[in-house]
């Protein structure tokens, strides 16, 4: 933009002139210096991976693994599920406010969360998958882990997915880089449930069961001798179960380690350079009330938040779908592995599209893409269908996970022209963000556990009643499938489209000339 060239309105408030100030940095960068290197945006997406890995394995696993190794009864479980979610919720906020009130460091502000956390979180993890020798405290002892875990993962998450604002101050480079990083976030959740799946596939085989349809509580009738064997036999296949679990936790550890450590090599951390030092700083409580009040945070939140829980719904009781639901339990890892290698494949294919035709068409076309082939799987539950409503749900996993995190920073934009003297609430935007959306997946995934509940789902069975796969039919099917259309209602109030989008842009690097302009004149000042 030229020198004296009015600056066109924004949605975000008229552009003004800023007070000239003292600024943090002298303000030499180019666009140049704001281009981010392939081996940068690499680094950058493998530090988000491991989350991810961890995360697929518990979002696949966890409930199956509750019923049916921990053997902890449906209620407990839903019970961990819920407040582990709910409590990993509340810590979002929490953590969000000790990141507004870090200091720069060497090594930067968000950096020093991440790398401090991550040994207690692969700790945290592990233990979250031993089944302890007490049968009693076993559900405070995975109520306790889970909610330890969620508030680690939280201290690395929040600062990572804020680290996307610090990278660069270029909207195309953030957007590059958010590409890399939902591609090596969904491999991670594919590396994840790939690790998961084929370690503890044996775990979940009909061979311990006796005729293929009974529980070690109901061993049929047969002579004690036999029925002493089966018991005998059940319980060594448990033990092969905790086994091989612990060994899939240890490789994960292992990888969520190795990952944190190429990040910190990788990556480095920038303020912004266009921050002045005596921008007066506002209190906490009233940057919250500023972001809250910001509509298309507003909106954009509540639509994911909505589509979130579909996805979480399917991802939860996929396993148990396939096992109880549907005869389909020798295959469900490797309809687990397509799910996921058709959203690793589609990530690039959907970067490309939100370029080409908006993130906001985007959304809604990749989105929409798994209603009818969910629906689908619950009608014709065949192999074959099975495969093609894997590759076409992978399409809208990966639009799910790409879009919002490619959307929040153009929110943080439109904040930033709104209210051009707030610093530092980045964090907000991210910690409330995953604060929302946890706490409904939690509440989603709390509900749909009592639902196995009432439905009489029996612990270690072989065979389930009819109302078990009636209801998984329900939480595969028609729960996800509403919750997407409400989501993508909530989304069509989404204000910011791409002409918003651009001229944002063109404001921002408008306030950044002056501010650099400022700066120069101050030097020039002094050295006079």
């Amino acid at each position: 933009m030229a020198k004296g060239e009015r600056v066109p309105d924004t949605p975000a408030g008229k552009l003004f002139k800023p007070p000239e100030p003292a600024f943090n940095k002298p303000p030499h960068q180019t666009v140049l210096d704001q281009r981010l290197s392939f081996c940068s945006k690499l680094c950058f997406a493998i530090g988000g991976a491991p989350n991810q890995v961890a995360g697929s394995a518990t979002a696949f696993f966890l409930q199956i693994y509750l019923l049916d190794v921990a053997q902890i009864n449906p209620f407990q479980a839903s019970m961990v599920l819920f407040i582990g979610k709910a409590w990993g919720a509340m810590t979002d906020p929490v953590v969000g406010f000790f990141i507004t009130k870090s200091r720069w460091t060497r090594i930067g502000r968000l950096m020093p969360w991440m790398v401090g956390c991550t040994p207690f979180v692969v700790v945290s993890y592990f233990y979250l998958w031993f089944v302890p020798p007490f049968t009693n405290g076993r559900f405070m002892w995975y109520l306790g882990f889970y909610c330890l875990y969620q508030t680690l993962i939280t201290c690395f998450h929040v600062p990572y997915s804020a680290l996307t604002m610090f990278l660069s101050t270029d909207q195309k480079e953030r957007d590059s880089a958010t590409a890399y990083r939902m591609t090596l976030e969904v491999l991670g959740t594919l590396v994840g449930a790939a690790i998961q799946g084929q370690i503890v596939a044996s775990a979940h085989t009909l061979k311990h069961c006796p005729h293929h349809n009974m529980s070690t509580g109901h061993l049929g009738n047969g002579s004690g001798a036999e029925i002493v064997k089966r018991i005998v036999h059940s319980q060594d296949f448990l033990s092969h179960a905790k086994e091989v679990y612990m060994i899939a936790a240890g490789v994960i550890g292992g990888v969520f380690l190795i990952c944190t450590v190429v990040m910190f090599l990788g990556v480095k951390e920038r303020d912004d350079p266009y921050i002045s030092k005596t921008e007066k700083q506002i209190p906490f409580h009233k940057g919250f009330i500023l972001v809250m009040r910001h509509g298309p945070y507003l909106s954009l939140t509540a639509a994911f938040l909505f589509i979130s829980v579909a996805i979480q719904l399917v991802q939860s009781n996929f396993v148990l779908f396939c096992t109880h639901a549907v005869d389909l339990r020798d295959h469900f890892q490797n309809i687990v592995l397509t799910i996921l290698v058709s959203a690793v494949v589609s990530i690039p294919l959907w970067q490309w599209f939100l370029e080409r035709f908006g993130k906001k068409t985007a959304a809604f076309c990749g989105i929409t893409w798994i209603m009818p082939f969910t629906v689908m799987l619950v009608f014709i539950p065949n192999l074959v269908v099975a495969y093609v409503v894997a590759v076409s749900s992978g399409l809208s996993v990966a639009a799910s996970l790409l879009l919002p995190w490619s959307m929040l920073p153009d929110v943080v934009d439109d904040f930033r022209l709104a209210n051009p003297h707030c610093k530092g609430f980045e964090a907000i935007f991210y910690s409330f963000y995953v604060f929302f959306t946890k706490f409904a997946a939690g509440i989603s995934l709390g509900v749909s556990t009592l639902c196995l509940e009432f439905a009489g789902y029996d612990t270690g069975a072989c065979r389930q009643p009819a109302q078990v796969a009636y209801t998984l039919k329900l939480l595969i099917g028609a729960a996800p499938v509403a919750f997407i259309v409400t989501g993508l209602l909530i989304l069509l109030l989404y204000p910011i489209s791409e002409d918003v989008r651009l001229r944002n842009k063109l404001c921002l690097e408008e306030l950044r000339k002056q501010g650099s302009i400022s700066s120069r004149t101050l030097e020039d000042l002094s050295n006079a």
